[in-house]
């Protein structure tokens, strides 16, 4: 695992924290941010509370930046990546995804800097392709901004949106909002 990806995964382990078996998550029991459900998935039988956090990081890299795809945008801009990364920890890894392709298409000026791609959760060779438009586009610092600034909002309005259906999610919405959005400004 490179550097950066195992750096950007403490930051995570970090905001997560440990043990939390909060009433209103629907999640349950957690711990460095895994679910119970993820880390049975994953092999680990113990109680959440004792979940090493070597287990975890093993779980967020495999589960969380591997499978979905994400290694790939790290390999192009690493802030971009950490905020889809986090994103998925927090709000489902293909979640996250499709507010990346949401986020490439509507930069895309209607095709004309680069093609739309499909929004299905899956990033692959089309997603990072229009990533690199976008960069090409608009400049590194620029693109990182805008794709930053996009998926902060579209997360914000995911958890404004459980909120809104569901008072107990209003639980969470100042650590949410303190811990979640602008968390991956350099």
């Amino acid at each position: 695992m490179k550097a950066e990806i195992a750096a950007m995964i403490d930051g995570i382990l970090d905001r997560e924290g440990g043990y939390v078996d909060h009433p209103s998550d629907p999640g349950g029991a957690t711990n460095w941010g895994i679910t119970q459900r993820v880390a049975r998935a994953n092999g680990y039988q113990g109680h959440m509370s004792q979940l090493p956090k070597a287990t975890a990081r093993d779980i967020y890299y495999r589960q969380y930046i591997v499978t979905p795809g994400f290694l790939g945008i790290a390999e192009i801009d690493a802030a971009v990546a950490e905020e889809v990364v986090d994103s998925g920890v927090n709000c489902g890894p293909a979640r996250a995804a499709k507010w990346f392709q949401t986020a490439l298409n509507l930069f895309n000026r209607r095709g004309a800097d680069y093609p739309d791609i499909a929004v299905d959760g899956q990033i692959g060779a089309q997603s990072l392709a229009a990533f690199r438009g976008l960069i090409a586009k608009r400049g590194a610092a620029v693109a990182r901004d805008l794709m930053i600034d996009a998926l902060d909002g579209l997360q914000f309005g995911h958890y404004a949106s459980l909120a809104e259906s569901n008072p107990k999610f209003e639980d969470f919405m100042p650590g949410w909002v303190r811990t979640r959005i602008g968390n991956a400004r350099a």
